[in-house]
């Protein structure tokens, strides 16, 4: 074998033998008798295997070139642009690409670009060089060569309905519908040209699971305009990675719809009993007992809130600490509530609890309006047996004869145990409450009793 035999079988990429050749002469014709055969055959080698990447998630910005196969999933209008110092226009055409690790947008230049809006349809699948830079919607690829590949198969559906589990990092021109489940307040921020940028988020859920909505700028407002429960279509979304987590973000090409019809939202739970310290989960279930809004000074001298509710499951209950705008949020026992991405934590007397922060989700699932009517999901009981009761109010009916029952002074109360002997006392913070109760708790601990006053005491019918 000669050398140039010898190279072309050490190649790792998809040429015939004689194209190489051909190849080689014609590197040999360019340099001017500058390199032999070997050395040209060296030079179209190292073009054709650099860059070589197995998928497009293994694209990244600081790579000089990168090559890979994809299937068309979106064609872009032509644009034409002034070149700086030139009388001709330049033209541009962006096209969305994709394979099975996640989708990236190429961008095609002057004849490519003229070519690619006449020849190139979704389905197409294509062979391209380029290099990779970050732009405007994330990662993409200035195109230097895309060929055809009919014969090659790229395993992905072109034009399905996107989804919140769908989604994949790099995809752009995204469409989503979904119903809102949280809103974030506007923030600004300083940019590094001096100035001023605006930033708000929200949460859309659909039937396949939620995702995270960054709005940027003038879209910002959108998040304080809409309200929990209402079912929105994003319009010219993309996708980018945030703390290993995917988001939508919308920029100024980009809005939030209003729909008319409704978005189902279909949440997924682990078991409060399952829950474990210092991880990250999503949590459901019917809203036991609310505890007032408390403000604090921070450290820097601001002054913070923090509501504390108890929200229990058929497994068991946990207090969920919501802390800033979320402390705001009208919940009462009763309510059917989702709380998405809360941190774990320890809390009194190493029992585990729930804080729900600035990225979580907070969210009446029982309808957009809170419903004080009980729990509508399915939850019939609580763990001790109790049935889930709505504000306080007592079941109307007594299920021995049927007749009403005379409860109207029935109440409940929230506190933190002060005094655990007889009576047992309890703090709420704006009440203190002496019990008469034979029930055995704990000092520090937080119960809800329910039952009437007599005078001064009140006599406690359930403790839990």
């Amino acid at each position: 074998m000669g050398a140039i035999d010898d190279i072309y079988a050490e190649l790792d990429a998809d040429v015939e033998k004689e194209e190489f050749r051909e190849a080689v002469e014609q590197k040999v014709e360019q340099m001017g008798g500058l390199a032999d055969e070997e050395t040209a055959a060296m030079l179209i080698a190292h073009d054709l295997d650099g860059g070589e990447v197995e998928t497009i998630a293994d694209i990244e910005p600081g790579m000089d070139e990168a090559k890979f196969l994809a299937k068309v999933t979106s064609v872009g209008d032509l644009r034409t642009f002034e070149r700086d110092g030139e009388d001709e226009d330049g033209t541009v055409l962006n096209i969305d690409v994709a394979d099975e690790s996640g989708s990236v947008r190429v961008a095609l230049w002057g004849e490519d670009a003229v070519a690619g809006e006449e020849e190139l349809e979704p389905g197409q699948v294509l062979r391209v060089k380029g290099r990779p830079k970050d732009g405007y919607n994330g990662l993409e690829v200035s195109a230097d060569r895309v060929e055809g590949e009919p014969d090659a198969d790229v395993d992905v559906e072109v034009g399905g309905e996107v989804t919140a589990d769908s989604l994949t990092i790099g995809q752009s021109d995204v469409n989503l519908r979904g119903v809102v489940l949280d809103t974030d307040s506007i923030r600004t921020f300083d940019r590094d040209d001096g100035s001023e940028g605006r930033v708000s988020n929200l949460t859309l859920g659909d039937e396949t699971g939620r995702v995270r909505v960054t709005l940027w700028d003038e879209r910002a407002d959108r998040a304080e305009e809409l309200d929990a429960g209402q079912s929105v279509e994003v319009v010219d979304g993309y996708v980018r990675e945030r703390d290993g987590a995917l988001e939508l973000h919308v920029g100024s090409r980009g809005a939030v719809d209003e729909l008319e019809e409704t978005v189902e939202f279909v949440p997924e739970a682990t078991d409060i009993d399952a829950l474990e310290l210092d991880e990250t989960a999503d949590i459901a279930g019917v809203v036991r007992s609310a505890d007032p809004k408390r403000t604090f000074d921070r450290d820097d001298g601001s002054e913070g809130q923090v509501r504390n509710i108890r929200l229990q499951d058929k497994t068991g209950d946990i207090r969920v600490a919501l802390w800033g705008d979320k402390a705001d949020l009208d919940l009462g026992p009763g309510d059917e509530v989702f709380c998405a991405e809360v941190e774990i934590q320890e809390g009194w007397q190493d029992d585990l609890e729930a804080s729900a922060g600035w990225r979580s989700t907070v969210t009446v699932i029982d309808g957009a309006e809170p419903d004080r009517g009980g729990d509508s999901a399915g939850l019939d009981e609580f763990a001790n047996g109790s049935k889930p009761t709505s504000g306080g109010e007592s079941e109307e009916t007594d299920a021995d004869d049927g007749e009403e029952s005379d409860d109207s002074d029935e109440e409940t109360f929230t506190g933190t145990v002060v005094q655990p002997g007889d009576p047992v006392i309890l703090d709420s913070g704006e009440e203190t409450l002496h019990v008469e109760t034979d029930a055995d708790v704990h000092l520090g601990q937080e119960v809800t009793v329910r039952g009437r006053r007599d005078g001064e005491r009140f006599v406690a019918d359930d403790v839990f």
